[in-house]
């Protein structure tokens, strides 16, 4: 704390001259006091610092000598206004008897020619005051002013706050947007009656993203309001998915070669969307050297400093600017301000250049040369940034700036003279006065209710302005929309924009496209583009079975189990199920395949009814014939169960009846071959072979052969049944329904078992191919059973290796071709005797012997 006073009274030495003691009381400023332009000393004092001229004429000191007091240069009208209109409301709280009754304000306003040092300057006069000597009882009067209203830019603001801060002195500003403002432990007495540009830094990022614009370029002012603002809006603008191209910085001073730069790299750059977060007086030699070239076509995006500017907008020749679009302060209208504006005129203060330098200004004469201003020139006849309200929005902050020192100085004497019994007048301290301005909150005139948050800001309310060009050539500003912070945040509730009443760039009523890439189109997905903005991408197709149902989606996303993608890759469908069919032709085939073989079938055992008394159907066993054929019915039938949809039913009945079906036909050709092979034993003397496998021993063993797949089929479906399942594992894009073993182990059982009684039956048939050609019933089996045996093993591997629907055809193909086989290897040659040799077909025959050699 030592070193902060010891710094701050060097300081002072410098800016005030060197204070050195006369006696043992006072002490005497060396120097020129720091006087304000415009003044009018009261009760309590209102101390103020605008920007009143445009620049300040630059010195290079070389500390061997005084300084010399700072040069001004070029009134600033719109400046002129902002005191004009501070005085206005200190003259209408005066005459009211509601505010601070029986308390008179004055005022010291003071020009700080946009100039950081020249504010800290005029905020040290402030604090101090500017009399000539100071004694002990300078302590005890009030302080010099009771709160600073100012400064118009952020950088002179930040000097300010910074110098005044830790005296406890506010400042309230009425145009100072930095959002560094906000920073309570630097800035601690610091106030604004216009929103932070946290606030509308973010409120363009929303606008942006709401008309689509992806690809901006950005320039901005070398200051705190324009660096502090772009880093606000480039968070926020990354948050929304947005890329500048390029950002550019300028300052006012800045030599004309810097601007021609930045206008090259607007001129090559491919954004056709330009955001400017720069102050006025920044903007200004930029957009000359822009209409120069005659640079057009841009869409311009602008903070709230240039958004509103006559100046700008009624020259004609930045007519380029039509279209422009940005968030300004909510408008006002002050009622009386005018009246009080027109009736400024030098003969008020005579003494006081400022208000010649005005007038000169105003009417662009001079009091010093002959037929110059003569003082009867008329204010209300004039159309200038002055005289015109229309566009009240700064300067009603400066009104509001008043209204809340006012209000928390009422509250604050109210309280004092509550508390206190004595009947002299206690004076607010700052300390006090800064404690009240915490707590403020009123409704000005406009029925704006002001208050200020933790942090000094207050709510923060923007209109959305559209630059239209008027009849006279002229640009207008027409609200199109508007931003209240306090208003939901959910899907950009507190941004409201009338699109439908807005013009772009070269009057076009076309929305202009800004992006550095166009937009992927549902069914592709974005893929950056190496080295280059996130904004910058390829569109690249999804995969298959991935799908985007949205324009610039940055993923594909996999279709659920049962869906897969469609053609364009946008939607997901219901994949496939794929199943052997009657509806097509492989089903089809088959079907028909399976009717001809149960056909023909039919055919050999009417064939067999018929001639059931000849001797070639009675030699061979005509019972257990007629059985086969029934069975071998059943079997080409049993194929028609694995066509279809398969459900629970179907799935346990076809692997069931399949294998019962194959095993009593199997029983039954085993049989016949038993048979065959006894009766050519019983023929040898001394055997009687055949009464040991008669009729009725050869239906019982028909019945255990199959009883025992019968039980195998029962424990199969009891433990674990097949059942339907759809298998995506094999295809991706097609779901296969298929019958699901259940058991593995009850279905190769139930092979197995088919193929044990196979085998066995070839042996048999195979041992007994020795016999009489005439008779040999066995070759044929053994012919039959070859080639059911040569289908069954074939059928292994082509059933695992098969997919889908042609594991299913394979199957019912080997059903088939087993069943024809029995059919033909065992009745063909009976039913040729029968229909084509029936010479052949006697019993002696049928005994006898061949000399033909046997298998």
């Amino acid at each position: 704390m030592a070193k902060r006073t010891l710094s701050l009274f060097l300081l002072l030495q410098v800016l005030h001259g060197f204070c050195v003691p006369t006696s043992a009381q006072v002490c005497r400023l060396l120097g020129q006091p720091a006087l304000p332009l415009l003044s009018a000393e009261r009760d309590i004092n209102i101390g103020a610092i605008f920007s009143l001229h445009k620049s300040a004429l630059l010195q290079n000191h070389h500390f061997t000598s005084k300084p010399e007091q700072t040069t001004c240069g070029s009134l600033n009208l719109r400046e002129f206004k902002f005191a004009q209109t501070l005085i206005f409301a200190i003259e209408e709280i005066n005459n009211s008897t509601q505010l601070l009754p029986g308390v008179s304000l004055g005022y010291k306003i003071y020009d700080s020619c946009g100039s950081i040092a020249q504010a800290i300057f005029s905020g040290m006069a402030l604090m101090n005051g500017y009399e000539e000597t100071l004694s002990d009882t300078s302590c005890s009067r009030p302080p010099a002013v009771h709160a600073i209203i100012g400064e118009s830019n952020s950088s002179p603001t930040v000097g300010l706050a910074s110098v005044v801060g830790p005296f406890n002195l506010p400042v309230i500003s009425h145009f100072a947007t930095c959002a560094c403002l906000s920073n309570r432990k630097k800035y601690p007495t610091f106030f604004r009656t216009i929103p932070s540009d946290y606030y509308q830094s973010r409120a363009l990022a929303q606008l942006v993203k709401h008309f689509g614009w992806t690809w901006v370029g950005t320039v901005r002012s070398r200051s705190d309001y324009g660096n502090n603002g772009i880093v606000a809006f480039e968070e926020a603008a990354k948050q929304e998915g947005i890329c500048i191209e390029y950002s550019e910085a300028i300052f006012r001073t800045d030599p004309e070669e810097q601007f021609l730069k930045t206008l090259e790299v607007i001129k090559k750059g491919t954004a056709k969307v330009v955001l400017a977060f720069i102050a006025l007086g920044d903007f200004v030699p930029l957009v000359k050297v822009i209409a120069q070239h005659n640079i057009t076509g841009l869409q311009w995006v602008g903070s709230e400093s240039w958004i509103t500017s006559r100046t700008l907008a009624e020259t004609k020749e930045y007519s380029f600017l039509s279209g422009a679009v940005g968030f300004a302060v909510a408008n006002a209208k002050l009622v009386g301000l005018r009246e009080f504006l027109v009736n400024v005129h030098p003969d008020q203060d005579p003494n006081n250049e400022l208000l010649k330098e005005f007038w000169e200004t105003a009417f662009q004469c001079s009091f010093r040369s002959s037929g110059g201003c003569t003082g009867s020139e008329r204010l209300d006849e004039q159309q200038n940034e002055y005289t015109d309200v229309s566009e009240l929005r700064i300067a009603n902050k400066v009104y509001t700036a008043v209204y809340s020192v006012a209000h928390a100085l009422h509250n604050l004497l109210k309280d004092l003279k509550s508390s206190t019994i004595s009947s002299k007048r206690e004076w607010p301290t700052t300390q006090k006065v800064l404690e009240y301005m915490r707590d403020v909150r009123f409704t000005v005139k406009t029925g704006e209710e002001i208050f200020f948050d933790a942090n000094g800001d207050p709510v923060a309310r923007y209109d959305l302005v559209n630059w239209q060009p008027a009849e006279d050539g002229s640009l207008q500003f027409r609200h199109v929309g508007s931003f209240e912070s306090s208003l939901p945040s959910e899907q950009y509730q507190h941004l409201q924009v009338n699109q439908e009443h807005m013009l772009w760039a070269g009057n076009s009523g076309q929305l202009p496209v800004s992006v550095c890439s166009e937009s992927c189109p549902a069914g592709t997905r974005k893929a950056v583009q190496k080295g280059r903005p996130v904004c910058c991408y390829d569109c690249i197709p999804c995969a298959e079975g991935e799908i985007s149902n949205i324009t610039d989606s940055s993923d594909c996303f996999p279709c659920d189990l049962e869906y897969w993608s469609n053609e364009s890759k946008d939607r997901c469908v219901l994949k496939v199920v794929e199943f052997l069919s009657y509806t097509e032709i492989m089903g089809m085939v088959l079907c028909i395949f399976s009717f001809t073989g149960v056909l023909l079938t039919a055919f050999v055992s009417f064939l067999f009814y018929v001639h059931k008394e000849t001797p070639i159907v009675r030699a061979n066993n005509s019972e257990l014939s007629f059985l086969l054929l029934f069975s071998l019915s059943l079997c080409f039938l049993c194929s028609l169960t694995f066509i279809g949809r398969p459900t629970e039913w179907s799935c346990m009945l076809r692997h069931t009846a399949f294998g019962i079906t194959f095993v009593l036909c199997i029983s039954c050709v085993l049989g016949k071959t038993i048979v065959v092979l006894m009766a050519f034993r019983a023929t040898l003397p001394g055997r009687n072979i055949m009464k040991w496998f008669g009729p009725v021993q050869q239906r019982l063993s028909v019945v255990c052969l199959t009883l025992i797949q019968v039980i195998i089929c029962v424990l199969w479906l009891t433990i674990s049944p097949p059942f339907p399942y759809m298998n995506s594992s094999y295809y991706r894009e097609k779901i296969i329904l298929e019958c699901n073993l259940g058991s593995a182990l009850g279905f190769w059982a139930v092979l197995g078992y088919t193929g044990l009684l196979s085998i066995l039956c070839f042996v048999l048939a195979f041992l007994a191919r020795k016999l009489p050609d005439n008779f040999n019933e066995a070759k044929f089996i053994t012919f039959s059973m070859l080639i059911f045996c040569a289908v069954w093993l074939t059928f292994i591997p082509a059933y695992v290796s098969s997919p889908g629907k042609f594991t299913v055809a394979v199957q019912i193909f080997a059903i088939l071709a087993s069943s024809c086989g029995l059919l033909f290897c065992i009745f063909a040659p009976k039913c040729y005797i029968i229909l084509l040799k029936p010479e052949k077909n006697t019993k002696k025959q049928m005994m006898g012997k061949s000399s033909s050699k046997v298998l």
